[in-house]
């Protein structure tokens, strides 16, 4: 769900709907609230510091259960970030507590600002109790329909079989109800088969997808025993790996999974280290590069995604990015 935050009423509307979801997602009354108190913290620093913006609500997917908040803006950035934490800091004359207060209420904080670049903040709280130890596998996503409607033929999906983490993306063909429903089959399958190698996996979805319209599929796993990055895609699903902040663009071939697909081929990408997967469908531009965020490639993957899809969403058809990294073994885990 995507708020639009343009004016002080829509303060008000952004702490309902948290409110709300945060209750359907399992969260108690006391997370709950704090919720409410984060997305109100957010929506107002959206408006006293860059005139507005929009706040992403999103279940979690990588831990037992709980809600996300990503806010995100254009306004002039936050120069002095360390300091911006701090409590009475404020560039406006305010009290100066929003995002020390978003943070103290966050069971996860992340924040990515540059000047002249505008500013993300992600905060999760979850339905269970908080992980103690920092994520070894993070995701992050944003999905957002054609505009004006509310059914979306985008999605994603995840899953951390025994071959390794693996992430889904798909474009249905078109928008809509049946761009949506070719989604949601494509998820369904993806789900119901995710133990499977990636062709064979693809090549279930593809067959899932037949009574449909079709829709661009890809699928990426990170094997951490053979330290490469397994890739299937069919049709315009963008993929990407960065590793020690170089970015590989992956090769897809052309077709529609659930109509023509000449191939189903798996390619593999090498790495070392940390690994950081994206893959976004056509409603986001692939026109972008990390050099015009110094320091995104190793923020959070929802700041990435946030990030990404707030300067290069086309505005004509569904669209949807989502952002995997996987940390290399520390301590000797």
């Amino acid at each position: 769900m995507i708020l639009r935050v343009a004016d002080s009423s829509e303060v008000s509307v952004a702490r309902r709907a948290t409110g709300d979801l945060a209750r359907e997602l399992g969260l108690d009354e006391t997370r709950s609230g704090r919720a409410a108190l984060v997305v109100t913290e957010m929506a107002t620093n959206l408006l006293k510091h860059a005139g507005g913006g929009q706040i992403v609500l999103d279940r979690l997917v990588d831990h037992a259960g709980g809600l996300e908040l990503l806010s995100l803006d254009k306004g002039g950035g936050i120069a002095d970030l360390p300091r911006a934490l701090e409590d009475g800091v404020s560039s406006v004359g305010s009290a100066g507590t929003g995002l020390g207060a978003i943070r103290r209420q966050a069971d996860r904080f992340a924040v990515f600002s540059r000047p002249g670049l505008g500013t993300a903040v992600m905060a999760r709280l979850y339905a269970g109790n908080p992980p103690t130890t920092p994520d070894a596998i993070a995701i992050g996503a944003v999905v957002a329909p054609y505009p004006g409607e509310t059914q979306c033929g985008d999605a994603w999906a995840y899953a951390n079989p025994a071959k390794g983490p693996t992430v889904l993306s798909v474009d249905g063909s078109g928008h809509g109800t049946h761009a949506e429903a070719a989604a949601r089959i494509a998820v369904d399958a993806f789900h119901d088969n995710d133990a499977a190698d990636c062709p064979r996996l693809v090549e279930t979805i593809h067959r899932a997808l037949m009574p449909t319209r079709g829709a661009a599929v890809a699928v990426a796993r990170v094997d951490r025993g053979q330290h490469i990055v397994r890739f299937v895609g069919v049709g315009n699903i963008s993929g990407v790996m960065i590793v020690d902040g170089t970015m590989r663009r992956m090769v897809s071939h052309n077709g529609t999974a659930g109509h023509i697909v000449k191939r189903i081929r798996e390619f593999t990408y090498p790495y070392g280290g940390d690994v950081t997967i994206i893959l976004h469908s056509d409603g986001i531009s692939a026109k972008w590069e990390f050099d015009s965020y110094p320091g995104l490639a190793t923020s959070h993957p929802s700041l990435i995604a946030g990030i990404l899809f707030r300067d290069h969403r086309r505005g004509r058809d569904d669209a949807s990015i989502a952002v995997l990294r996987v940390a290399a073994p520390r301590d000797g885990t």
